[in-house]
């Protein structure tokens, strides 16, 4: 039977619950049991695929075609198990279904309030299907006092006293301020958080404390003495160079022998953290270094890309380099020559993204690593930009652009309106609703056995994420082929452009997927992998 830990935050957000939940999945992981992960957000939509990356982050995209929030990213590169669309809920989507039973009379005429409808239904969701699993863990978005999140927390309140005695352990997050003018840590904001927490009826059993630096004993005892907390589940959680580095930290301090514990598992397997210390010693002593130029929308914030952060790094955790990115707003380029900008680096990319913003400033970025002979990777947009580029410079189509940015006379990007899931047609109208509507999750594609992108996955049959509404269109394959753009990655119908390349360069490669969705610390992506290797290649030769 599964036993259940239920992460809480407190004091302020971005605590680092996300990666947190993440390392200790991976800890009791390394212990020998199945564990998984789920997060329930607090906020009204229904998922956060129509929010923007400034407010929210990244879309993690599942295999299922589930748009989630970007901490189940965290999920499965600290566990290495592939999350789906029960492993994310949000209070817009309870309160969804609760309306359609509401409708078609499944209350029978009563009348449907938080207590209990919601909080069943809250309920229901973290126990289902968890029958394979030793430790379930769940974390809970937002911070304890936040009104959106009370139905939550109370949902896990009861779960409290639903499960067998023994069943639940409750870790609770909060941050421990350093005031420099009074020199010293204080621990006041937890004590405040943790009693929210307790009026609310939830006791924590454990403390993980965040702290810029060492706490001492004497706070320890004072937030245990005040917190109701043994003082050995008192936890320090410091800061790290990398984050691949927490589950060790955190197993240092005793996380997860107090989790444990708190279960009453005594004694408890050994841990095998051999694999975490390998990448963490790759990280820390690298063999070089490499420059990448992300040339996006969304550069203000790191967030909006934590996942091709991470399988950059795990490019370089492949090649044993430290990779340095750069940071470049697109929207520059329109005004300005890219080259000053461009010239110092070792690789170009160009991440997904929406709208006409910034997209002309892509283009440049694509033409000035064509010409220059500058490893480039198109992810998504930047795979469409490319294409437009080329078509533009090589195939002599000056008017190439998308239809994504209002009407043209040579879309060359165009609106999908239809495709095939498995053996099912899905249809899409430019006036139809936004969200849950691109082309999501998992689809195969075929590689042309001779081509670059087929050598580098070692395959010609593939499968990978997708998120767009847009594609490139395949009714001028022949001109840009022509031209020396291949399309060496077609859908299985061979209909759909899944990847360009340009034979007579060392590295460009688009792909209309993300694949970065599926790199992991241990398993990097073979496309970061190859892109990471071509740059320390550039690297050498400059």
């Amino acid at each position: 039977m599964a036993r259940y830990i239920f992460i809480t935050g407190g004091v302020v957000s971005s605590l680092g619950k996300g990666i947190a939940s993440s390392a200790l999945g991976a800890l009791l992981q390394a212990r020998g049991y199945r564990v998984r992960l789920r997060k329930l957000d607090p906020y009204l939509n229904v998922d956060p695929g129509t929010m923007s990356p400034t407010q929210h982050g990244e879309v993690f995209v599942t295999d299922d075609g589930a748009e989630t929030d970007l901490d189940l990213g965290h999920y499965e590169r600290f566990t290495g198990r592939s999350a789906n669309r029960m492993d994310n809920v949000t209070t817009g989507r309870i309160y969804q279904e609760i309306i359609a039973k509401e409708r078609r009379g499944d209350y029978l005429g009563a009348t449907v309030q938080v207590i209990p409808h919601v909080t069943d239904a809250i309920k229901a969701f973290v126990l289902d299907g968890n029958e394979e699993y030793d430790f379930v863990l769940c974390e809970i978005g937002g911070t304890v006092g936040d009104i959106e999140a009370m139905p939550f927390m109370e949902a896990i309140r009861q779960l409290g006293n639903d499960l067998p005695r023994g069943g639940a352990v409750y870790i609770h997050l909060t941050l421990m301020p350093y005031i420099p003018s009074a020199g010293e840590l204080k621990t006041k904001p937890t004590q405040h958080s943790v009693r929210e927490l307790r009026a609310i009826g939830i006791q924590p059993d454990i403390l993980l404390v965040r702290a810029d630096r060492e706490i001492p004993v004497e706070e320890r005892r004072k937030l245990s003495l005040f917190c109701n907390v043994r003082q050995s589940a008192v936890i320090q959680a410091l800061d790290v160079a990398t984050i691949y580095d927490v589950p060790i930290a955190y197993h240092k301090e005793g996380l997860d022998t107090e989790v444990l514990a708190a279960f009453g598992i005594d004694p408890a397997p050994k841990p095998k953290l051999q694999r975490w210390q390998q990448v963490v010693d790759s990280i820390r002593n690298p063999e070089g270094e490499v420059t990448i130029a992300i040339v996006g929308k969304y550069t203000g914030l790191k967030d909006a890309y934590k996942s091709l952060i991470e399988a950059l790094q795990h490019g370089g955790i492949a090649n044993r380099v430290r990779v340095k990115l750069d940071w470049i707003a697109s929207e520059i380029f329109e005004e300005e020559d890219p080259a000053p900008y461009l010239e110092r680096v070792d690789g170009i990319l160009v991440p997904g993204g929406f709208g006409e913003r910034g997209s002309e400033g892509k283009i440049h970025a694509a033409r000035f690593a064509r010409e220059r002979k500058v490893p480039y990777f198109g992810i998504c947009f930047g795979m469409q930009m490319a294409v437009i580029e080329a078509a533009r410079s090589l195939a002599g189509i000056e008017a190439a652009s998308s239809s994504e940015f209002g009407p043209t006379q040579e879309p060359v990007v165009g609106l999908m309106t239809e495709w095939l899931k498995g053996n099912e047609l899905e249809t899409r109208a430019a006036a139809g609703d936004l969200g849950g509507t691109m082309r999501l999750g998992a689809y195969k594609a075929t590689l042309k056995p001779q081509s670059k992108i087929a050598a580098i996955y070692g395959s010609s049959e593939i499968e990978e994420r997708h998120r767009h509404r847009y594609e490139v269109n395949r009714a001028y394959r022949e001109a840009l082929e022509s031209a020396g753009m291949d399309f060496a990655g077609m859908s299985p119908d061979g209909l759909l452009p899944e990847t360009v390349e340009l034979a007579d360069h060392p590295w460009f490669i688009g792909v209309q997927y993300h694949p970065e969705l599926k790199s992991r610390p241990f398993e990097p992506h073979p496309l970061f992998a190859s892109f990471i290797a071509a740059a320390m290649e550039r690297s050498r030769l400059v």
